[in-house]
């Protein structure tokens, strides 16, 4: 006896990868989600692959493993992929104090991000 297995959130033909916190602000990280969004899977790994932004070996990584989620869980074509969403929240954010002049303190604001990415089969038009 345990308790029944819940339904799946997803649709039969997506898969998801969740990255939870993330070193980075999430307005940050969603300049790197937004170069994925809607794009197919190869040309994304190319774009990440490439890009210059710290947090990009992250979001490749990422990705990669809703690719392999896709594949292994979900028996999805990896040719036929495409990320339908990327989306990013706030995770908690690290308060430090730096000190200041004339006995002041100043606030340091290290935030962390949460990302989750999906990825959908979608059927080639020919």
């Amino acid at each position: 006896m345990g308790k029944p297995k819940r339904e799946r959130a997803l649709a039969d033909n997506e898969a998801q990868a969740v990255a939870r916190m993330m070193r980075v602000s999430p307005q940050k990280l969603n300049l790197v989600a937004g170069l994925i969004r809607g794009k197919k899977v190869s040309s994304a790994l190319a774009d990440l692959t490439f890009s210059r932004k710290r947090i990009a070996v992250q979001v490749k990584k990422t990705l990669e493993s809703a690719i392999a989620n896709a594949e292994n869980n979900h028996d999805l074509d990896v040719d036929s992929l495409v990320v339908a969403e990327a989306y990013v929240g706030k995770a908690l954010v690290m308060r430090r104090f730096r000190p200041r002049a004339r006995g002041r303190v100043g606030r340091v604001a290290k935030p962390f991000s949460n990302l989750t990415i999906v990825v959908r089969e979608v059927e080639e038009a020919a």
